[in-house]
């Protein structure tokens, strides 16, 4: 079985990591496979949004330590360097993707597991998710972006405290902590997820791609340049065939053409 199942509903791209037996860790496949999906998804014109989830019962619990040599190091320092460097080729990828992207965890998110929910623009978990940046227990760092992600998810003194303790993290504190948006305890986290992204399909697929590119980056943008950027974006919109469909349909009284639901 392939270690990256990509399937579709309607325009929505379900991306399933599918190690259950590592509990879906990152290993050299199931990364090349996320790196020659994830550009492909971003082409292509019919997918309005992403999920991703793991198999199994577990999102994904990191990097697989068996594979990265169980702590015996490599024959060179710079091999590690390489390997994390090409990790965020492709996650960097999927962090700015002009799409929404919504992350369906159930079970263990953990260390690089947990920087990758956090790459989605919505993360909806099951009552039995977890998160911990585990890094610390075996002397690393958080990687794949965590360092960056997780102080803007939940500010940089707790993001602090998650790095320093890696103490888990269940479902309800991930909520309020801003790591998660919604427990979902009706059924399962991934049918919410999909239905999620199916609200996507009217949208203004370009107009979501700025404000998801302009935002990524506003903590590292000054006022007058997020202005300048706004300014620039605005008249593209307005020039658009979705605004001009949009705007006459206001004018003559008729349904939008995106409307969020109420409930």
């Amino acid at each position: 079985m392939p270690v990256l199942e990509i399937t579709r509903t309607g325009s929505t791209a379900v991306l399933t990591l599918n190690r259950p037996a590592a509990r879906n860790a990152l290993d050299l496949e199931l990364r090349q496979a996320l790196a020659a999906a994830i550009p492909e998804l971003r082409d292509d014109p019919s997918v309005r949004a992403v999920v991703l989830t793991g198999a199994g019962g577990h999102f994904c619990a990191g990097g697989d330590i068996r594979a990265m040599g169980g702590g015996q190091g490599g024959t060179d320092v710079f091999e590690g360097r390489s390997r994390i460097l090409s990790m965020q080729r492709w996650f960097d990828e999927l962090v700015d993707m002009e799409k929404p992207v919504i992350a369906a965890v159930d079970g263990s998110a953990f260390g690089a597991g947990l920087s990758m929910a956090l790459a989605a623009d919505f993360v909806l978990v099951s009552p039995r998710a977890t998160f911990c940046a585990v890094f610390a227990r075996i002397g690393y760092v958080p990687d794949l972006g965590g360092m960056y992600l997780l102080p803007r998810a939940v500010g940089l003194a707790r993001a602090k405290e998650l790095a320093f303790t890696a103490r888990v993290v269940k479902a309800p504190e991930a909520l309020a902590l801003g790591i998660a948006q919604q427990v979902v305890e009706d059924r399962p986290v991934l049918e919410a997820a999909v239905e999620l992204a199916a609200r996507f399909e009217q949208a203004p697929a370009g107009a979501l791609g700025i404000v998801k590119s302009v935002m990524n980056h506003a903590f590292e943008s000054d006022r007058r340049t997020v202005y300048m950027q706004e300014a620039m974006a605005q008249s593209l919109c307005r020039e658009s065939a979705f605004h001009k469909e949009a705007a006459g349909r206001f004018l003559n009284k008729q349904p939008p053409l995106y409307q969020w639901p109420e409930n």
